[in-house]
């Protein structure tokens, strides 16, 4: 079993070297899915905006100017 001195220097230098290649680290915080009342929140969410004006054009310019080529 790898001990935890391992691991943390192995962190560090994969860090290192990201950094090297340009990189920064960022956190991003995203709603929890699995948290009770996420799925009705979306559901409700989804039928505000069904119901708003400019969705419908939104919709349609996204489709065009998305990059599909090689999905399934």
């Amino acid at each position: 079993m790898t001990t935890r001195p391992d691991v943390a220097a192995r962190v560090r230098k994969h860090r290192r070297a990201l950094r090297a290649a340009g990189l920064r680290p960022v956190q991003i915080w995203v709603p929890d899915s699995r948290r009770a009342g996420f799925a009705a929140e979306c559901r409700r969410q989804c039928l505000l905006l069904r119901k708003g004006r400019g969705e419908g054009a939104t919709l349609k310019w996204l489709g065009k100017v998305a990059d599909t080529e090689g999905w399934k």
